[in-house]
């Protein structure tokens, strides 16, 4: 992958500065390595990639905070679409982390509030006021519940309307549980836009086949590292991700079985002597 993003311009962080979409509707797929590969390579020409220092894949670290009877993920698993999030992430090369509430309305729209913080602690006064003011829940009931890592690529299109994030490499560890699970066959996109804006992707996706798929990584980590939950709405979602790993892992054995085929092939063929004419 990184292969292919060197052939990208670039955006530095600076020049994102007025394509932040804080007020936005986001829109995620589910897909795998091969497919992302062939993504990068179509919409090469309508995209920059984010460029931090040199590096164009970056790793993320999140823990999330519930409350401890889980009510964020049960307003999530219920249907409601009035819904929100408590989470701190780091960006590791960096190490900026931000303590961010996202808040989704029933119209689709995803609004996002943060604040630079130099811990995870929810003791001091500057962190409780701004979750008096922006959060829908009482500080004392908040407990850590899921922390996820993963690597993520940042693309903006060249009218700068839209982002893309391709996340990889993603694995959960259950903060109450002590459960892990590892993601790794699967790719996460999300497109991030104000309004209904023209996005050159959507056609390249359709194109690929790769078609809308929920994916709330607090939520999904959750339900599969955490048996006292009910997961009812998510166990179609889970059936079908595993059904895409599964398919990855075969493609990518197939493709690895046909290359020794071929190298052996390859050695035979030296080892026969050759018949002059």
């Amino acid at each position: 992958m990184n292969d292919i993003l060197a052939y990208y311009d670039k955006i530095t962080l600076e020049e994102m500065s007025s394509i932040r979409l804080m007020n936005r509707i986001d829109t995620k797929f589910v897909t795998t390595m091969p497919v992302l590969m062939r993504l990068l390579e179509m919409a090469r020409d309508a995209y920059w990639v984010q460029d931090i220092d040199g590096e164009r894949n970056m790793r993320y670290e999140t823990t999330y905070y519930d409350t401890d009877d889980f009510d964020m993920f049960r307003v999530h698993q219920s249907g409601h679409t009035n819904r929100q999030k408590l989470r701190f992430r780091t960006y590791v090369s960096s190490q900026l982390q931000f303590m961010e509430v996202k808040t989704k309305n029933n119209h689709g729209r995803t609004k996002k509030k943060r604040m630079k913080v130099t811990d995870m602690s929810l003791d001091d006064e500057e962190k409780r006021t701004f979750l008096t003011t922006h959060l829908h829940y009482d500080i004392p009931t908040l407990i850590p519940a899921l922390s996820n890592s993963f690597d993520r690529v940042t693309l903006v299109n060249k009218a700068k309307t839209e982002r893309l994030t391709i996340d990889t490499n993603l694995s959960f560890h259950n903060l109450v549980t002590g459960i892990d699970k590892k993601m790794y066959p699967l790719v996460i996109v999300e497109l991030k836009r104000d309004g209904l804006c023209y996005s050159p992707v959507l056609a390249i996706l359709r194109q690929l086949r790769v078609f809308p798929h929920g994916f709330s990584k607090y939520c999904i980590g959750s339900a599969l590292t955490n048996n006292q939950l009910r997961v009812n709405r998510f166990k179609r979602k889970i059936i079908e991700i595993n059904k895409i790993i599964h398919n990855s892992q075969l493609t990518i054995h197939n493709f690895r079985a046909n290359r020794e085929q071929s190298r052996i092939h390859s050695d035979f063929a030296e080892t026969q002597p050759k018949i002059e004419a």
